[in-house]
């Protein structure tokens, strides 16, 4: 029970770090909580609601009541199964924008600018008909684009640019403004997790092995990390370095009962200070997002399989041909836009599905419809994720703090109301019947406030809780290298680390960091920064499209 690294986490960033490490020689041992990825469920992309709502796959955990939702309790789900979130997760694909990771470098995190991690998005990829020159074309990870064969898809984009914006045939390339083909990490028909990816193939190697048990807490000597004690007693030893990459909820948590972290709340649970950083826990931050619904006209969505022939008749191809419906995750189209002149990059993006229906599975009511996910990309409201008591068994306290400042509800109704804008268009009137929600008559700005506060849910990307930053930040948690400050021979590398939530959903921005990370662990030269300039509206200062 010990190896060189001991890495507390078999989720996007901890797979990718146990593939490049065993790699280059080191033995690895990965600590996973969860049990097996195995099965229709999670494999199959069109399964996609099941996973992240069965206690099997998922930790459970859920927000405190929130203040600005009328004091809602949200779910957060996180992926407790071999592959992590990424194999309870929508299967979406997005890097984020080149000014998301600029933003970090100015903030401190040294390096991360877009110019040093295009380099380990390409390593990292297999594109599937991306823009040639800045995806990647033999990395681990396979990214793939749906048919797009159902008729909303394409009316969809073409009502965009009858709106006046841009397509594009590629927002992970040059331009992510604009509307065009989604893409997703689905490869062969199944889903390509970071479990399928990297971990698989790591565990072939005799350097690497799985251990399965629950993690209370870093082991810390002489303030330097040492291993890790599991729940029962037992104690996995490192060698060289710990690395907790257990997600944005579990890593803080970890760390906390570590006893690094606030030295006032350590204090109200008991917990002996071995480090003092105000910062874990802190910064908690995520996308909310709204279902803006149609009734269509036509029946041509999905909801005409929503029926339990149909659904066996598509799990029976995909069974055995891996084609067909169940291939694919449904989100084929999408968009990322400005909500007004003068920001330099898009800070709304639409997910597009030919259904109506919610995360949890449950079609609307209507019958035939189709929707757009929406929501603010960078909110500004910042949560905190927290001991509920001094045993590692509870449930930590997650409170997101969601809209609590007046541009979250400025950022919103302009959300719905592009959104809507684009419904209107000439090319989606022949599928239009009438909107589900929010309702007909809401249009003023109480009516969508009250809609938001009734109905924003999680877009199940919370971040930022071991925020990424310079020594002398005193809310950093971690430096550049992903080292935790004051602690010898012990990182943090998830999306805990982001200073600031990029655009779009996390899993490609999560395996990135462990791809670099692990170059940082091994004390590798990075690799060469890119030397390339993603596209900019000409006239984003004075204009909004």
């Amino acid at each position: 029970m010990q190896a060189d690294y001991v890495i507390v986490g078999a989720g996007s960033a901890g797979c990718a770090m146990a593939y490049r490490l065993s790699e280059a020689g080191a033995s690895v041992l990965v600590v996973e909580h969860g049990g097996s990825d195995w099965g229709p469920l999670i494999q199959m992309p069109a399964a996609l609601s099941y996973p992240m709502n069965m206690s099997r796959y998922d930790w459970g955990y859920m927000s405190e009541p929130e203040p600005h939702l009328d004091n809602r309790r949200l779910v957060c789900p996180r992926g407790k199964v071999i592959g992590g979130s990424s194999s309870i997760n929508g299967m979406v694909y997005v890097r984020g924008h080149a000014g998301d990771f600029d933003h970090w470098e100015e903030s401190g995190a040294r390096g991360w600018a877009y110019a040093d991690v295009l380099p380990y998005f390409r390593r990292m990829e297999t594109s599937h008909g991306g823009e040639r020159g800045w995806r990647g074309v033999d990395g681990p990870l396979h990214v793939t684009r749906g048919p797009r064969d159902n008729p909303l898809h394409n009316a969809f984009v073409t009502a965009a640019q009858e709106a006046g914006y841009a397509e594009t045939q590629d927002y992970n390339g040059a331009r992510q403004e604009g509307f065009g083909p989604f893409e997703m990490t689905v490869y062969g028909g199944r889903r390509w997790s970071a479990a399928n990816a990297y971990l698989r193939p790591a565990l072939k190697r005799a350097n690497c092995d799985l251990v399965r048990g629950l993690v209370e807490r870093v082991v810390i000597e002489d303030n330097r990390a040492t291993g890790v004690a599991l729940a029962g007693g037992t104690i996995i030893h490192a060698r060289r370095e710990v690395v907790l990459a257990a997600s944005s909820i579990n890593s803080p948590k970890l760390l906390l009962h570590s006893g690094i972290g606030p030295a006032s709340h350590l204090a109200e649970h008991g917990i002996d200070v071995v480090a003092d950083r105000p910062g874990v826990g802190a910064n908690l931050q995520d996308h909310l997002e709204v279902y803006v619904q149609y009734a269509a006209r036509q029946p041509v969505t999905l909801y005409r399989h929503w029926n339990l022939l149909s659904k066996a008749m598509i799990g029976a191809q995909w069974l055995f041909f891996k084609r067909g419906l169940g291939a694919s995750n449904q989100f084929e189209s999408c968009g990322f836009i400005r909500s007004r002149a003068g920001l330099s990059y898009p800070d709304i993006q639409f997910h597009f599905l030919p259904l109506a229906v919610r995360y949890d599975g449950q079609a609307a009511a209507e019958g035939h419809g189709f929707q757009a996910h929406t929501g603010p990309m960078r909110s500004p409201s910042r949560g905190r994720v927290s001991l509920r008591s001094a045993d590692p068994a509870d449930a930590p306290v997650i409170r997101f703090n969601y809209m609590s400042t007046e541009q979250d509800w400025i950022d919103f109704r302009q959300c719905l109301r592009l959104c809507q804008e684009v419904f209107d268009q000439p090319a989606m009137q022949p599928f239009v019947k009438h909107r589900i929600q929010p309702d007909d008559g809401v249009a003023d700005d109480a009516g969508l406030d009250a809609f938001v506060r009734e109905h924003a849910e999680s877009a199940y990307h919370p971040c930022g809780t071991c925020k990424m930053g310079a020594e002398d930040d005193r809310e950093a948690v971690v430096d550049p290298e992903c080292r935790v400050i004051g602690v010898e021979r012990l990182r943090v590398a998830d999306s805990s680390i982001f200073p600031r939530i990029p655009n779009g959903n996390l899993n490609g921005p999560s395996i990135m960091v462990g791809e670099k990370a692990a170059d940082h662990i091994l004390g590798r030269d990075m690799l060469a920064r890119a030397n390339v300039v993603p596209w900019q509206h000409p006239y984003w200062q004075t204009s909004q499209r």
